[in-house]
């Protein structure tokens, strides 16, 4: 399996919300993202669901370096 579809399927989440928003980064964002900002994504993609989920809207506060691809998988959504 390549790197793109390992990580479309860890995209897939148990929320359309969080399905949507992550598939839409790695279509997008992700291909032209530098080899740190790929690092941090697939960081984020090993939180649990709920987590992941209050980070992506805004609910929880992450570390400074997260806080910009957080900003961008929001902007693709």
């Amino acid at each position: 399996m390549n790197e793109i579809a390992r990580l479309k399927w860890q995209c897939r989440r148990g929320t359309k919300e969080l399905d949507l928003m992550l598939k839409q980064y790695l279509e997008t964002g992700y291909l032209h993202a530098d080899e740190g900002e790929k690092a941090l994504f697939v960081e984020l993609l090993k939180l649990e669901d709920d987590e992941l989920m209050g980070v992506l809207m805004g609910d929880i506060e992450v570390a400074e370096k997260m806080k910009v691809l957080v900003g961008k998988i929001r902007m693709f959504a």
